[in-house]
């Protein structure tokens, strides 16, 4: 890489890092620029995952006081995503590239749409749960089974791909928890953190990987992670929300073209 292309990957692990703690879809933007500069994909895929992994782990200490408020679920997130990773990453080395690119634009509409009307879709699960169960009905803090099972199904992806994983993981569990907005972004941003890290150390051992992209990612997505985190705190939930949706439709309509 010249210095130039150097510089570029540097500053775009910063500006994925602050995406992985704000709007969940940083590897569509960490993802094509190393295609950019000539990795082969799933080089790239795979140097991708490793280089943006401190981000997560940055942007999850940032939220530490959020997760500190659940930690049955961050428990429950960690395991889910963290096991789903393995069969991900798995899918990535054995099958041919680009198994899912037809799919993963749509995906990431849909689960768009999910996170834009997460608000009057949970307010109607909870008047039915109420409905239900009249006075027993208890807020929802722990994940059930299908909430569980959508939320490794994103690890899942997390693994093999990722891009936008943390916008579908934020729609799983916007609709099976009733929790506060931060405290969803918080999660989102620790189940990002644990399927890169699950799918790197799997990487490490088996994969191609090039390591100058991956340390200037690394470099840049650290520092990005935790701002990423500081201002995804301080944002207004509605504005938070709208912002995830906007991009990823915008990174979504990119990637049909």
């Amino acid at each position: 890489m010249t210095p130039l292309q150097d510089l570029a990957v540097l500053a775009t692990g910063f500006g994925a890092g602050i995406m992985t703690s704000t709007v969940g879809v940083a590897s569509l933007l960490s993802f094509p620029v190393l295609i950019a500069i000539g990795l082969p994909p799933v080089v790239a895929n795979a140097s991708n995952t490793v280089g943006m992994t401190p981000a997560g782990l940055s942007g999850s200490f940032g939220y530490r006081a959020e997760l500190a408020e659940q930690p049955r679920i961050t428990a429950t997130v960690i395991a889910t995503c963290a096991g789903g990773a393995v069969l991900g990453a798995t899918l990535l080395l054995a099958l041919p590239p680009g198994v899912f690119e037809a799919v993963v634009p749509w995906l990431i509409l849909f689960t768009c749409l999910l996170v834009g009307a997460q608000p009057r879709i949970s307010r109607w699960m909870r008047a039915r749960h109420a409905a239900l169960h009249g006075d027993d009905a208890a807020t929802r803090t722990s994940m059930s089974p299908a909430t569980t099972f959508f939320a490794a199904l994103t690890g899942v992806y997390g693994g093999y791909f990722g891009a936008g994983s943390g916008v579908m993981m934020l729609a799983v569990l916007g609709l099976g928890l009733d929790v506060e907005f931060r405290i969803l972004n918080a999660l989102k941003t620790l189940a990002v953190m644990a399927a890169n890290v699950v799918a790197s150390v799997i990487f490490l051992f088996v994969a191609e990987l090039d390591w100058r992209a991956i340390l200037l990612l690394a470099a840049g997505s650290i520092v990005g992670g935790y701002v990423g985190a500081r201002v995804g705190r301080r944002l207004n939930p509605t504005v938070l929300r709208g912002l995830i949706v906007l991009v990823g439709i915008t990174a979504a309509v990119a990637m049909l073209r």
